[in-house]
């Protein structure tokens, strides 16, 4: 009787499929982390904006000419802890002000995540 070829992978060829397979695993993982990290940051930054735009809606609708000067209070959005800090400058026309407003996370407050300007008309 002869030799009969069998059918099948050897272990060679497995172990190579299975390095190719944990290779990609490893990436996807990698590139799901990744994603992670940058949607908390736009999720700060979202909220944020919509910190200072808050602001800034507020000064609009109280039609009051803002002083000149510069304060910081906080301006939490949602579980997120902000620090907001605003600064009215005078411009070269006295019937407009320049406000700006920048947010910062209160855990570390040397990073600023947004910066609003806009000009407030004296009417």
């Amino acid at each position: 009787m002869g030799a009969t070829k069998q059918n099948g992978f050897t272990l060679l060829e497995v172990l190579v499929a299975l390095v190719i397979v944990g290779t990609a695993l490893g990436a996807s993982l990698r590139a799901v982390g990744s994603l992670t990290a940058n949607s908390d940051g736009l999720r700060s930054s979202m909220m944020a904006t919509w910190s200072a735009e808050n602001r800034m809606v507020q000064m609009r609708l109280s039609k009051q000419f803002p002083a000149v000067g510069k304060q910081t209070y906080e301006c939490p959005q949602a579980d997120l802890k902000l620090m907001c800090e605003e600064e009215v400058i005078a411009s070269p026309n006295p019937r407009f002000r320049r406000v700006e407003v920048s947010v910062y996370d209160q855990a570390a407050p040397e990073r600023r995540i947004v910066k609003l300007v806009q000009l407030v008309l004296n009417q």
